[in-house]
């Protein structure tokens, strides 16, 4: 029998935090005199007051979780926060149903940055807010779940980067360890991506939500056409540096800090990202040089900045690029489902297992030319073992079979092939903005069913904690002893 006290000890926890941070909103809209102040207050006592009534209630003593209790924890976890996140879109003057507000909480904490409110620059100040709040709270919670979880729970390949645990310690000592030092690289961040786009002309209070969602690649924004409302070649240059940082591996960040700079470019997933990033960048200036009357520097300026924040997950525009062609929306598309680094806040497959996937399909190739010979695929000199590469190619399988089944889904709905397409990949790759002009960069998801906005809340939801950590739970002999 599972004992639930620690997991609910947990969850009380977290929401009492996520109530402190409706504070936060609360007194950005007192100050700005709307009366929104009172629906965050209030929202804000009552989850404190479930929160420390679930962490009183269930203290057991325990000093760690089982690796089936961190399961549970994962998944019950993200699903409690976003229904309780979603109370201040509700009741706020935004006129939408829950439904809409739990898909609007649900882009915010898994960062994926699709949105269901249109005319941004005109919503209250607590609500821009709380948007940017949540994506920020989710990119820390994404990165501590990606490198002190996942790893000890075996998920898709992760066990690849697991370092001092075994199947039976205690998870949760580690990753208070952890999260204090991701915590404070996450928070620098930060603060020095606020004073540059502050510098480079933003208002402090854009300048502000603008850092949370980029260095969560999270790609919410104060106005419908994101960044490229400000037109800013500075802007956009920042934008793309701190993308970038939000990508790679946090803990490489952590090794930096204690003086050891040379492992972030020896890690093959930053290689490989790089790799990626440049070349869809070249190919692109060049359709773009042969499709259009624009000079080369506005040319690599558009393309740069969007191949980025697509690239990074982070789901921001300067333009509409659903207007490139063909060529573009294959590249565009094909990046929603790359990725960026493991440990990082991005979506996506994840460069590490696209790494494994080459190295194994290489290596299969050897075998079959030198059929006596001795091959063993190798990431970053440590060897890929059969359980990892086995883990690896079953995460992309699922993946792939995921994404088709929610593309079908959202095409029993009505919508054309394109939206369907690019909002199941966007979904469950954490993007934010699809293809087409429903779903676009110049669009987003308020205009579709109910039902299709909690299809495509699941897909966030799988691609977020990497599928198999909500399927495990849906096995019966995971409620087995």
């Amino acid at each position: 029998m599972i004992d639930f006290r620690p997991i609910l000890q947990v969850v009380g926890i977290l929401l009492s935090t996520l109530a402190i941070a409706m504070f936060v909103p609360a007194m950005t809209d007192l100050v700005a005199g709307n009366t929104d102040w009172q629906v965050f207050l209030g929202a804000g006592f009552l989850t404190l007051f479930i929160g420390m009534s679930l962490f009183l209630t269930n203290r057991s003593g325990a000093t760690g979780l089982t690796v089936r209790q961190a399961f549970l924890l994962t998944a019950i976890s993200w699903i409690v926060l976003v229904a309780f996140a979603a109370l201040p879109f509700t009741f706020a003057k935004l006129g939408l149903d829950y439904g809409d507000a739990f898909f609007e909480a649900m882009a915010g904490l898994t960062t994926t940055g699709a949105t269901v409110v249109s005319a941004l620059h005109q919503v209250p100040p607590g609500i821009l807010m709380w948007r940017a709040l949540l994506q920020w709270l989710g990119g820390i919670g994404i990165i501590v779940t990606a490198i002190a979880l996942l790893p000890m729970l075996r998920i898709a390949g992760m066990q690849l980067f697991q370092t001092e645990s075994t199947d039976q310690e205690k998870i949760l000592p580690r990753t208070a360890r952890i999260s204090f030092s991701i915590s404070v690289i996450y928070g620098v961040f930060t603060i020095a991506c606020f004073l540059a786009y502050w510098s480079a002309g933003m208002a402090p209070f854009p300048a502000l939500l603008h850092a949370m969602t980029t260095v969560s690649t999270a790609g919410f924004s104060t106005h419908d056409l994101s960044i490229g409302v400000f037109d800013s070649t500075a802007i956009e240059l920042i934008a793309m540096v701190f993308m970038i940082l939000g990508t790679l591996p946090f803990v490489l960040y952590i090794q930096i800090a204690r003086g050891r700079f040379v492992p972030l470019w020896r890690d093959f997933q930053v290689r490989w990202f790089f790799a990626i990033l440049i070349v869809s960048i070249a190919a692109l200036t060049i359709w773009r040089l042969a499709t259009t009357e624009f000079g080369f520097w506005v040319v690599l300026r558009e393309v740069s900045f969007n191949v980025t924040a697509i690239a990074t997950t982070t789901g921001y525009a300067s333009t509409d690029f659903g207007n490139w062609g063909g060529l573009a929306m294959a590249i565009f598309f094909i990046l929603c489902f790359l990725g960026g680094c493991t440990g990082s806040t991005a979506g996506g497959i994840k460069m590490f297992r696209i790494h494994v996937l080459a190295a194994n399909f290489y290596t299969q190739l050897r075998r079959l030319t030198q059929p006596h010979g001795v091959f063993v695929a190798h990431f970053n000199k440590v060897q890929i073992t059969e359980p990892v590469s086995q883990s690896v190619t079953a995460f992309f399988v699922i993946y792939i079979a995921g994404f088709f089944l929610l593309t079908i889904g959202l095409s029993a709905h009505g919508l054309d092939f394109l939206t369907s397409l690019s909002g199941a990949a966007a979904a469950i790759g954490n993007v934010g903005p699809g293809l087409g002009p429903i779903i676009g960069p110049a669009g987003n998801y308020a205009s579709l069913p109910d039902s299709a906005k909690f299809m495509l809340c699941a897909g966030m939801l799988l691609g977020r904690l990497e599928l198999f950590t909500i399927l495990v739970l849906l096995t019966p002999r995971f409620w087995r002893e």
